[in-house]
């Protein structure tokens, strides 16, 4: 089933695709998502063995999803103890056993020029 995202006036709208047409699934506050459209259906699995560092932009019944970049990745939702709030900047990684655990997103270094 695909599955998108429509952020616009503080709301998070999560539509599926039903014969060729976007259906409205949910209504939902949008937190702090940015306005946009996230294609979560084009989301990749997770690699287990690196860390993934970006925003929480949806979570269904069996899957997180998480936006990197201009990328989706898809974590399954069993791997987590406790689950990371939609909205919230995360690194995530996963352990021996294939667990999940979060953190908040390392800062990364920016260079800027100013005169």
């Amino acid at each position: 089933m695909k599955q998108r995202l429509l952020v616009m006036n503080g709301q998070r709208i999560v539509q599926t695709e039903q014969d060729g047409k976007w259906i409205n699934q949910k209504v939902d506050k949008a937190g702090e998502i940015k306005p946009g459209i996230y294609n979560v259906y084009l989301a990749t699995e997770a690699d287990r063995t690196t860390k993934h560092s970006g925003v929480i932009v949806h979570a269904d019944v069996a899957t997180v999803y998480q936006q990197i970049g201009k990328a989706y990745v898809s974590h399954p939702k069993a791997a987590f103890e406790k689950m990371p709030d939609v909205g919230t900047s995360r690194t995530i990684a996963y352990d021996e056993q294939g667990r999940a655990h979060f953190s908040a997103m390392e800062a990364q270094q920016v260079r800027s020029r100013s005169r």
